[in-house]
């Protein structure tokens, strides 16, 4: 495979919700075709590791800058503007959530919001991690904070079992 079309491929399944780099990751090292329910057969890229890992960390972290604007325009610039019973609605749910968990926002920051989308499964990561973080009030800088750290995490986790899953596949 073209090492472009291949490049291209990567990013775009790194920008798939719930499955993000813990997918991108083991398509772009395996050499073997994959079967994954809803998507059929994908046949791996056998890509160098390490640029499988670069690519996908920098598409994900580009995808967190991305959510998070995305989220503030959908919130306040569209929701907030256009329905101002969703701007109440939103405010007392906000609100609730936060005094419910300040005491664990206060004492894990951005760092627990990093941990969270660290968690190589799906179901955590930046979509959700956005999403949480931008409830609590995070910041962008602080949730920028977290998405890095928190990628690079899932990254080097999911690249370390991946490539360990090839040298057992090749050990037999």
């Amino acid at each position: 495979m073209d090492i472009v079309l291949g490049t291209l491929i990567l990013i775009a399944l790194t920008f798939i919700p719930a499955l993000e780099l813990r997918f991108s990751i083991p398509v772009g090292i395996l050499a073997t075709s994959l079967h994954l329910p809803f998507f059929g057969q994908v046949q791996g890229f056998s890509m160098p590791w390490w640029y499988v890992f670069i690519v996908c960390v920098l598409a994900n972290i580009f995808l967190a800058f991305i959510f998070y604007h995305f989220l503030h325009f959908i919130v306040h610039g569209f929701l907030v503007k256009h329905w101002g019973w969703f701007a109440r609605f939103y405010q007392k749910r906000v609100e609730k959530a936060q005094k419910k968990i300040h005491k664990h926002v206060e004492r894990w920051g951005w760092l627990g919001l990093a941990l969270f989308i660290a968690v190589p499964l799906p179901g955590s990561g930046v979509y959700t991690g956005g999403v949480a973080g931008y409830a609590l009030g995070f910041s962008f800088k602080r949730f920028m904070y977290a998405s890095i750290i928190g990628v690079v995490i899932a990254g080097i986790v999911v690249t370390l079992v991946t490539l360990g899953v090839v040298n057992v596949i090749e050990f037999f």
